[in-house]
């Protein structure tokens, strides 16, 4: 195994790892308020639908963006309104939002683009930026320093993310929400407002997960391209605990199994290639498994919160 493979395969590693865990930072907002973020993969496929064809009505990659971002939170906000006003089951409204999504964005890219056909379209991935000096750094500058915009975004995000919910008081409300709504309610807070909030904001970074599939990896939109990204996620969130960066490790881990199962298929080695492609949720079983066991839920996480 040589340098050069080396650096490839952590360059793969942090490239899907990205969506993964912009996806999770949402996530972790939604269920430390206290709502299972089943919906995830919804909203990411919504994210990524609405990246490209924003993109290609409007002729700019940044409204492209723009749109995903909403697209996304106009999912989220409809699981929010389910659980949070009218008391559904969480699991099943997530799982339900993400069938809607499915089919929606199926029919939405032929009604608009296809003429009853499945389009294919393509348009202008974003590019890499290089950070100056620090890009011309061996191994690591075209690592870590010349990467695409929204992998930048990702990782500094996870500065405000992690301030918010530890070192703000409205963080200390979100996460006393999802902890015991009641106490939280008896203290001032508005327990379904913070979790409406918490949702909408989870499907914001969502939807800009799905554009880095869409916008930054591939150029273009195919039905359920996620493929299953968002229950990934899941997983992330359980191992890393709730907290931005140990979830962000686990979302390295599970890139680094799918860019290894990636790698292992040009082998040719006599196993099938779907076994292959079943690494990273082989990996996600395994490190649940081992990690997930004792980590502990937000305390009223799935709870339904009704006043007095």
């Amino acid at each position: 195994m040589d340098a050069l493979f080396m650096t490839d395969f952590l360059a793969a590693s942090i490239r899907i790892a990205t969506p993964l865990a912009l996806a999770a930072l949402g996530g972790i907002l939604s269920e430390r308020s206290g709502t299972f973020a089943v919906g995830l993969e919804g909203q990411m496929l919504t994210g990524a639908f609405f990246g490209v064809i924003g993109t290609f009505l409007l002729g700019h990659i940044g409204w492209g963006l723009v749109a995903a971002a909403l697209g996304g939170m106009g999912l989220a906000l409809l699981v929010a309104t389910a659980t949070v006003r009218f008391h559904t089951e969480h699991m099943v409204t997530g799982i339900a939002s993400n069938i809607l999504a499915l089919g929606l964005t199926s029919f939405m890219l032929r009604a608009l683009v296809g003429q009853g056909q499945a389009p294919v379209i393509r348009i202008p991935t974003l590019e890499a930026w290089s950070v100056p000096y620090l890009s011309d750094l061996p191994v690591v500058g075209p690592l870590l320093f010349t990467q695409p915009p929204l992998t930048y975004f990702t990782v500094l995000a996870i500065v405000p993310v992690s301030l918010f919910l530890f070192r703000t008081r409205a963080g200390l409300t979100l996460r006393a929400v999802g902890e015991n709504p009641q106490a939280a309610f008896a203290a001032g807070a508005r327990p379904d407002r913070v979790r409406m909030a918490a949702i909408v904001a989870g499907g914001a970074f969502a939807g800009l997960a799905g554009a880095v599939l869409s916008l930054q990896q591939v150029g273009t939109f195919t039905d359920g391209m996620t493929s299953g990204r968002g229950y990934l996620v899941l997983a992330a969130i359980i191992v890393g605990r709730w907290m931005p960066l140990g979830t962000l490790a686990a979302c390295l881990v599970f890139g680094a199994a799918e860019a290894l199962s990636l790698r292992v298929q040009a082998f040719s080695l006599p196993v099938s290639s779907y076994v292959i492609q079943m690494l990273p949720y082989l990996a996600a079983l395994a490190v649940l498994a081992g990690l997930g066991r004792s980590a502990r839920l937000p305390a009223a996480i799935g709870k339904p919160f009704r006043q007095g």
